[in-house]
């Protein structure tokens, strides 16, 4: 029987598979799941797993009692927890509650020096820590600071500064604001970075820096190509940023387009220096197998970032529709969504918010915020993962438990109840669970540890052993030897 379902799973997986990376469709995982729900096993493949969010409600600006969205481009929620939406193609900012149920206030004006003065295509809004309103007006070349009301606190407008090359134009697309009162701007064709300023508005230089690498290949190409061959060939300039946001302790997490599809989102420290854990499959790019052609073909273009609580943040990805949530460690717990026009599905995703367990996504195709609420599945490794985070690996092994029991595949949940082992010092299970969870890396070392404390544990037994056997030989040698010269004698005589 138990051969019958791993056959039936293998086949399962393979077709899944098949449908994903050759139709970039959604795919039909379970009756009651119209969107795709899966993530990659230790081979990188394609592997079917239950649902960790289903779509709940879909939200249009009709349905809060205000006009309709148009092309809404950005979505964030205060520590108050008011929702602001960008509405891009309106002109405004339309703040709801929490429940986003209601209209709060729409914010198309504001008052500056005693004139009236109107957005222009806002495409980026936040809400800092002490609840100013911050508003990329992007077609306005600035970015407006407001109160939570709509009252003028100041402009930030196009930077003047000896770094920023003559033709630079300054057009804002995204902002965020750590607990310094820092101001991240994420400006169109910025390629040297994230534009930062200080409390005040004054420009403080760039921030985090795209690397791209060339191979040793293409340098040696390029030296001897001819002028038009290096014309016509890729740039090698870095891209530019997509989504921004901050956690708690400062860190920026910016997403990009990554051509190779491997690294589509950093996290910044303060010195702008990337310090993002790539997990087990040195991967934080979106989707790791997908088809080289078609208009679902090539790497997942991730348009949006955000961190959500205890070190796990979700990436949005426009190409294919799929949101990808990644923990601390750059491990990927799970995906779903996908483009179309059944429910939990996209048209044009725009930009990703989380409020509480609840994730919101912005589609500027339907016009509306579409909200997903989490799963008994998802609600286990999201509590896993926390408890991981908070260092409470015992408590943690009982959540991977149960998500073992609705997913016994699961590698992550194997690997998570051996790293609970292999802190806890049980390094026997550790090793078991390691190996179910095809993780050489952590397997070895459980098995070092295995070997020395038996070593340990065996220690004076193995010295006396080696005593004794010292012991041993040195009286058959001295036995030998004496043997040998009496035959030595007898041979003499």
């Amino acid at each position: 029987m138990k051969k019958k379902n791993k056959i039936k799973n293998i086949l399962g997986a393979l077709a899944l598979s098949v449908a994903v990376v050759f139709s970039g469709t959604a795919v039909r995982a379970e009756e009651d799941v119209p969107y795709d729900t899966y993530n990659y096993n230790y081979w990188k493949d394609i592997v079917k797993t239950p649902a960790a969010y289903t779509p709940d409600r879909t939200i249009t600006g009709l349905d809060v009692g205000t006009d309709a969205f148009r092309e809404p481009r950005d979505i964030c929620v205060s520590d108050a927890g008011e929702i602001y939406v960008a509405d891009t193609g309106n002109n405004r900012v339309v703040v709801m509650d929490n429940k986003m149920t209601k209209v709060n206030r729409v914010i198309d004006s504001f008052t500056r020096d005693g004139e009236e003065d109107h957005f222009n295509a806002p495409y980026g809004v936040c809400v800092s820590e002490n609840n100013h309103l911050y508003v990329a007006d992007s077609n306005n070349a600035r970015v407006v600071e407001l109160t939570p009301e709509g009252e003028f606190i100041k402009l930030i407008n196009e930077p003047d500064s000896e770094i920023l090359e003559d033709n630079f134009t300054f057009i804002p697309l995204k902002v965020t604001v750590d607990y310094a009162d820092r101001i991240y701007v994420i400006s169109k064709g910025a390629f040297e970075g994230i534009l930062v300023f200080e409390a005040n508005g004054d420009f403080s230089g760039y921030f985090g820096t795209i690397e791209v690498k060339i191979s040793v290949w293409e340098k040696f190409w390029r030296r001897f190509a001819s002028k038009e061959e290096r014309s016509n060939t890729q740039l090698y300039i870095p891209t530019e940023f997509t989504g921004i946001d901050v956690d708690s302790g400062g860190f920026i997490y910016a997403s990009n387009i990554d051509s190779d599809g491997v690294q589509a989102v950093r996290r910044l420290n303060p010195q702008g220096k990337d310090v993002i854990q790539k997990g087990e499959n040195g991967n934080v790019g979106g989707d790791i197998k997908t088809a080289k052609y078609g208009d679902y073909g090539g790497p997942s273009e991730i348009v949006d970032v955000v961190y959500r609580d205890k070190g796990k943040y979700s990436l949005l990805d426009r190409k294919r529709g799929r949101i990808f949530t990644y923990d601390k460690e750059g491990n990927l717990l799970y995906i779903f969504g996908g483009i179309g026009l059944q429910k939990g599905t996209f048209q044009t995703p725009a930009a990703i918010e989380a409020i509480d367990d609840e994730i919101l996504v912005l589609d500027a195709g339907r016009n509306a915020i579409l909200t997903f609420k989490e799963t008994n599945y998802g609600q286990l490794i999201n509590d896993a993962v926390g408890l991981r985070f908070d260092g409470d690996e015992t408590q943690a092994i009982e959540k991977w438990e149960a998500v073992l029991r609705l997913d016994e595949n699961n590698e992550l949940a194997n690997n998570g109840i051996g790293k609970a082992y292999l802190t806890a010092g049980d390094n026997k299970k550790a090793m078991h669970y390691f190996e179910l969870g095809m993780n050489k890396k952590y397997y070895s070392i459980a098995f070092k540890r295995y070997r020395n404390q038996i070593l340990e544990e065996n220690l004076g037994w193995i010295l006396t052993g080696v005593i004794v056997l010292i012991v041993v030989l040195v009286i058959w040698k001295r036995f030998r030897d004496k043997k040998k010269g009496k035959v030595r004698e007898e041979g003499l005589l």
